[in-house]
């Protein structure tokens, strides 16, 4: 027997002793408890103090009468839905069972009381009773299981934000070595080698060479620190905004492909906090990075537009086209980078593909 079937009571209410216990010797072999009361006090308090499959209530008591009794059993929250059987004599009449199903009965049962109608009407709501308390179990269960699958998935969105901003964070004081440090150091080195060929013999042909060739390797160098930089932290998306920053980054990706990119980008700009801006234009690096490794595209159309509250990033190109599959794949590392870019932040990514016409994704992030 399981925990729902011993937990099941039944309470019988009647003022005759005899009545009682003729109740609980016919209910013996059913798989559940019989609390009984002698009056409509007494079986107030056991209401008070557990929940019933079912109530049998004699209607004829001395003192609070039956009716009365299902009215306040009907009034209190936790017994409001119990199912009440009234037992009632032969002599009852017609306005007294109408009497009785106002007060809140469900079912009215004759006295001598004939045992296998009794038990079979009983049996309906002791089963009504288990499903009920099952399905109240079950509820609870799912409850607190998405309460847990909430509060781990907040867990998670913290966590990743906490992660993205230390990165950006180290990202940022690399970038800012690498400007003062390694850039001056570079310009100090470039003025040196000047200052040498400078003082060289005019007739040392080979050696002015090779101190111009040294000169042209730092500007080379010089030039890779600024793009490393600018990869790591353009100064522009601090300076000038999201917009702005992007406007560089597609420059940048034309010159360097050679597929053409078109931006549909807001007049005057949007207004984003600068973790929601770094997001973004993160999430632009690596969307055209994406095109340009894989898509076999020849041009890519990009925009960002601002809806309802939410800010709407959309980069779409003519290329091959991803398939379903792989656009949810853990394997889709670029996709998988991008969806958690947008997890602290409760935003979405919706990505179509065609094959053959090309693949659009769509990334919507909460202004606030």
């Amino acid at each position: 027997m399981d925990s729902n079937q011993e937990q099941v009571s039944v309470l019988a209410v009647d003022d005759d002793t005899g009545n009682l216990t003729a109740l609980q010797g016919l209910l013996s072999d059913l798989p559940l408890r019989v609390v009984t009361a002698k009056s409509g006090e007494e079986a107030l308090r056991c209401i008070l103090k557990q929940d019933f499959a079912v109530i049998l209530l004699d209607a004829r008591m001395p003192g609070i009468d039956g009716f009365e009794v299902a009215r306040l059993i009907r009034e209190r929250e936790r017994s409001r839905h119990t199912p009440i059987i009234f037992l009632t004599g032969a002599y009852e009449d017609t306005p007294s069972m109408t009497r009785g199903y106002e007060a809140g009965a469900v079912d009215y049962i004759v006295k001598p009381l004939i045992p296998e109608i009794l038990k079979s009407k009983i049996s309906v709501f002791v089963e009504l009773y288990r499903k009920n308390a099952a399905l109240v179990q079950e509820i609870t269960e799912r409850t607190a299981a998405q309460t847990h699958l909430k509060a781990s998935e907040e867990s998670l969105r913290a966590l990743a934000s906490r992660l993205q901003s230390v990165r950006e964070e180290e990202w940022t004081r690399i970038a800012r070595e690498f400007h003062d440090q390694l850039g001056q150091e570079l310009t100090a080195l470039k003025m040196d080698i000047s200052w040498i060929a400078s003082r060289l013999p005019r007739d040392a042909h080979a050696l002015l060479e090779r101190a111009q060739s040294m000169s042209g390797m730092i500007d080379a160098i010089m030039e890779s620190v600024r793009q490393i930089v600018a990869r790591l932290r353009p100064d522009m998306l601090d300076q000038l905004g999201l917009t702005a920053a992007i406007e560089w980054q597609a420059d940048e990706f034309q010159r360097r492909s050679g597929i053409r990119c078109h931006l549909k980008l807001p007049a005057n700009g949007v207004q984003l906090d600068r973790a929601r801006s770094t997001a973004l234009f993160r999430i632009f690096q690596e969307l055209v990075t994406n095109v340009a490794r894989h898509a076999n595209a020849t041009r890519v159309e990009a925009a960002v537009r601002s809806d309802a509250g939410h800010v709407v990033l959309s980069v779409e190109d003519n290329g091959r086209g991803i398939d379903g599959e792989a656009a949810h794949s853990p394997k889709s590392l670029g996709l998988t980078g991008v969806r958690e870019r947008v997890l602290p932040f409760g935003g979405r990514v919706d990505v179509e593909g065609v094959s053959g016409k090309g693949t659009l994704v769509k990334v919507t992030l909460p202004m606030n």
